[in-house]
C-alpha cells in the first residue's frame, strides 16, 4: 500500500470523524493536531516531522507463518518527529486476528489520549468497511480477514516515579551506603591504629605483639589483643588512645562486619563454600543448574521479542539438542536445588543438635529458622525495592507490556515477599515473578526440624512420614495433571495460569526433592559405613543414573504438547519425574562422596566452581533482571539463531556475574554476618 493511498484514506476518514468529534468522544486538539498532520504528509512535499511519524508506524515484514507477526514500527523516531503544536507519541494498538494476536505501533499526537487513539482507530475500520486504518494481515496468510481490537496503549516518553518508587530507591541506596561508610571507617581506624602503634616499637614486649598483627592484622580479635598491650604500655589512657579504645568497641566490630575489608573474604576461595567441609562436587552441581537456568530463561523471557517464534518452536520443542533452551527439562534444574537445600538443611540442623548436647529444643529451631531468614530476606527485599524504583526510572520500548505491571504488583503484593508466601499468589501478581522458589524453598525448610524430630523419635514412624510425603506429593501432581490436562513442560498457551497457579509453584506438588535431599543429609550425616563397596556396584548405579535422566529429558519431548484429555501417560510423568530426577543427583552425590565419581567428581569439584558458588544466591535473583532490562528496551524483533542466543546468554551471564560480586559483598554478606 502506497503512502498516499494510506495517507488518504488516513485524511478522509479523520476528515469525516472532525464532523462527529463529540459523537466519537475525541477532544477538539487531538483531532485538529491529527488532520494537521494528515494534511501535511499528503502534500507534494510532506513536512519532515510528518514523514518521520509516518515511517515510524508498524508495517508488515516477512515471515509471517514463521511468527513474524508483530509489527512495532521504531518508538525513538517517532519522539523525535516535532510539528509545531504538538510531537509525536508512540502507541501499540493490541489486535486479533483469527488466532493470531499481534500489535501495531503508530505514532500519533501527543495531544490525543489513549481512548481517543483507540476511538480513532475504531472509527477509521466501520467509515471504511474493509479497510482498516491498520492494514490486516493478508488472509491467506492467517486464514481470517476480520481484525478485532483488544486494547491500546500509549508508552510516556517522561518518567513519573512517585513516593513509594523514591522510598525504595531510598532504602537501597542505604542498604549500600552503610557497607561502603563501615569500609571508609574501618579503613582510617585501621591506618590510625598502625600511625599509633609504631612509635612503640622499642619496647621488647610490643615487639612481639607487633609482629602478631603485622601477620595477623585482619583478624579481629589479635586485633583486640594488640590494642590491649598498647593500652597497658601506655597506663589504658584512652583519653590519649582514643582510636585504640574505639577499636575494641561494638560499634567498631559492627563496622568490621559490614566493611569491604571482611565481606570481600573468602568470595574468590577455591576451598569448598560447603558450610562444615566436604560434599566438593556439591559446588559444581550448584553452579551447572543455575547456568542451565540462567539459560533456560534467556529463551522463555525472549520470545515475545522474537520475529521467527514458530520456527523457534518448531526447531526447539521438537529437538533434545536443545535441552538447554527449552522451558520444561531446564526446570528440573529447580529441583536440583530444592534437593541441595533438603540435603544441606539436614545438615545444618544436625549439626546444631550436635553442639547443642544432643537437644532438639524449641530455641535451637527458632534460631535455625532465623538464620535462614537472615540468609535471605536482605538480599531478597533489597531486589524487591531496587526492581520497584527501577522500573518507575527507564523509558522502555514496545517489548516491555509483558513485564508493564511488574511495578505495580510490587507496590500491592510486596508483603507476601516478606512474608515468604509469594508462591501462593496467582502467577500475574507476583512482586519479582521468580522470587516464588524463595516462598517454597522456606516452606520447604521450615519442615525440616520436624522431619529431624521424628527421626531421632523413632524410625519406624519416620520412615512412615516420609513415605507418606512423598506419596501425597506424587498423586496430588498427577491428579491436578490428569483433572486440568496440563502439560509436563512449561507452557506458553491459555494453560499457562493453570499449569502455574495450581501445580508449579506449590509446596505440595514440588516437596517430593526437597525430601529426598533430606534423607540424603541425614544419611550422609549419620552414616557409619559406605553404601558402596564393590566396582561393580558402582558400574550399575551409575548407568541406571545416567539412563535414568536420558529417560526423564527425552519423555519431556515426547509429551511436550498439551493433551486435550486426561491422560495417564502425562499424570504419571508429572506425578514422578521429580522425584526420580532427585534420586538421579543423589546418586552423584553419593558415588562422588564415596569414592566412585571418577571423572564427573573431579568436573564437579573444580576449583572453578567454588567462586561462582559463593555468589550463586546473588546471580539467581539477578540474572533476569538484565533480561528483562534488555528485551523491554528493545525497539524491533530479536531473529532467533542458535549463535544469535548463544551470544544473548553469554552477556547475560557476565553481566549477571560481576553485579552479582558487587551485591554480595555489598548486601548479602553484610546482614548475614551480624
Amino acid at each position: 500500500m502506497s503512502l498516499g493511498w494510506v495517507a488518504f484514506l488516513l485524511f478522509a476518514g479523520c476528515s469525516v470523524a472532525l464532523e462527529n468529534t463529540q459523537a466519537l468522544n475525541v477532544s477538539q486538539r487531538c483531532m485538529n493536531d491529527t488532520n494537521r498532520f494528515l494534511r501535511e504528509i499528503n502534500q507534494d512535499w510532506p513536512k519532515e516531522y510528518a514523514v518521520s511519524m509516518y515511517d515510524a508506524f508498524g508495517k508488515m515484514g516477512s515471515n509471517v507463518e514463521g511468527g513474524n507477526v508483530n509489527r512495532p514500527g521504531l518508538l525513538q523516531l517517532c519522539r523525535s518527529a516535532h510539528a509545531p503544536t504538538f510531537s509525536g507519541q508512540y502507541c501499540q494498538v493490541f489486535l486479533r486476528q483469527g488466532t493470531v494476536q499481534y500489535f501495531v505501533g503508530v505514532c500519533v499526537p501527543d495531544s490525543c489520549e489513549e481512548e481517543e487513539v483507540q476511538m480513532l482507530v475504531l472509527y477509521g475500520r466501520l467509515q471504511f468497511s474493509q479497510t482498516s486504518l491498520i492494514p490486516p494481515l493478508p488472509p491467506i496468510l492467517v486464514n481470517q480477514s476480520t481484525q478485532e481490537m483488544i486494547m491500546t496503549h500509549c508508552l510516556s516518553d517522561t518518567i513519573a516515579p512517585d513516593a513509594s518508587d523514591f522510598t525504595c530507591l531510598f532504602v537501597c541506596c542505604v542498604m549500600v551506603a552503610i557497607p561502603l561508610a563501615a569500609t571508609l571507617f574501618t579503613a582510617m581506624i585501621r591506618w590510625q591504629q598502625d600511625r599509633e602503634v609504631s612509635p612503640t616499637v622499642e619496647s621488647p614486649s610490643l615487639n612481639t605483639g607487633l609482629k602478631l598483627y603485622g601477620t595477623l592484622k585482619t583478624n579481629a580479635s589479635s586485633s583486640s589483643k594488640i590494642n590491649s598491650n598498647t593500652s597497658e604500655e601506655k597506663g589504658n589512657n584512652c583519653t590519649r588512645h582514643t582510636t585504640l579504645c574505639f577499636s575494641r568497641s561494638c560499634v567498631y566490630r559492627y563496622l568490621q562486619v559490614f566493611s569491604l575489608q571482611t565481606t570481600t573474604q573468602g568470595i574468590f576461595s577455591t576451598s569448598s563454600s560447603i558450610p562444615g567441609g566436604g560434599y566438593s562436587c556439591l559446588n559444581g552441581i550448584r553452579v551447572l543448574s543455575l547456568l542451565w537456568i540462567i539459560c533456560g530463561h534467556s529463551a522463555e523471557y525472549t520470545l515475545n521479542n522474537l520475529d521467527n517464534y514458530k520456527n523457534w518452536k518448531n526447531t526447539v520443542e521438537s529437538s533434545p539438542l536443545y535441552v538447554l533452551t527449552i522451558s520444561g527439562p531446564v526446570f528440573l534444574a529447580v529441583d536440583t536445588f530444592l534437593l541441595l537445600g533438603g540435603l544441606l538443611s539436614a545438615r545444618s540442623l544436625l549439626g546444631s543438635i550436635n553442639r547443642a548436647e544432643d537437644k532438639l529444643s524449641t530455641s535451637l529451631v527458632t534460631n535455625y529458622l532465623f538464620k535462614r531468614i537472615k540468609r535471605i530476606q536482605p538480599l531478597h527485599m533489597f531486589f524487591v525495592c531496587l526492581t520497584t524504583g527501577l522500573i518507575s526510572l527507564v523509558q522502555w520500548g514496545p517489548y516491555w507490556f509483558p513485564f508493564k505491571d511488574t511495578g505495580v504488583d510490587c507496590k500491592t503484593y510486596w508483603w507476601a515477599n516478606l512474608l515468604l508466601i509469594s508462591n501462593v499468589l496467582p502467577s500475574n501478581k507476583i512482586c519479582i515473578p521468580w522470587t516464588w522458589y524463595l516462598s517454597l524453598d522456606f516452606q520447604c525448610y521450615a519442615t525440616t526440624p520436624l522431619l529431624v524430630y521424628f527421626y531421632r523419635l523413632n524410625r519406624g514412624v519416620f520412615a512412615v512420614v516420609s513415605g507418606g510425603l512423598v506419596l501425597m506429593t506424587t498423586v496430588t501432581s498427577a491428579v491436578i495433571t490428569a483433572l486440568l490436562q496440563l502439560p509436563v513442560v512449561h507452557p506458553s498457551t491459555l494453560q499457562f495460569e493453570n499449569y502455574v497457579l495450581y501445580y508449579y509453584k506449590k509446596p505440595y506438588t514440588r516437596y517430593g526433592p526437597f525430601l529426598i535431599g533430606v534423607l540424603t543429609g541425614i544419611y550422609l550425616a549419620t552414616k557409619k559405613n559406605q553404601l558402596l563397596k564393590q566396582k561393580w556396584q558402582a558400574i550399575l548405579g551409575w548407568f541406571c543414573c545416567l539412563s535414568l535422566m536420558a529417560v526423564l529429558v527425552g519423555l519431556a519431548y515426547i509429551l511436550r504438547e498439551t493433551p486435550a484429555y486426561p491422560s495417564v501417560p502425562h499424570a504419571l510423568y508429572q506425578g514422578l519425574h521429580r522425584q526420580l530426577w532427585a534420586l538421579a543427583v543423589t546418586w552423584i552425590i553419593l558415588a562422588c562422596e564415596e569414592g566412585y565419581g571418577g571423572f564427573i567428581k573431579s568436573l564437579l569439584s573444580l576449583d572453578v566452581w567454588v567462586p561462582l558458588s559463593n555468589i550463586s544466591f546473588a546471580c539467581y535473583l539477578t540474572h533476569p533482571v538484565f533480561i528483562i532490562l534488555y528485551n523491554g528496551l528493545q525497539e524491533t524483533p530479536i531473529h532467533y539463531t542458535g549463535i544469535n542466543f548463544m551470544y544473548l546468554f553469554l552477556g547475560h551471564l557476565v553481566l549477571t556475574v560481576v553485579v552479582s560480586y558487587v551485591f554480595t559483598v555489598l548486601v548479602e554478606k553484610p546482614y548475614l554476618h551480624t
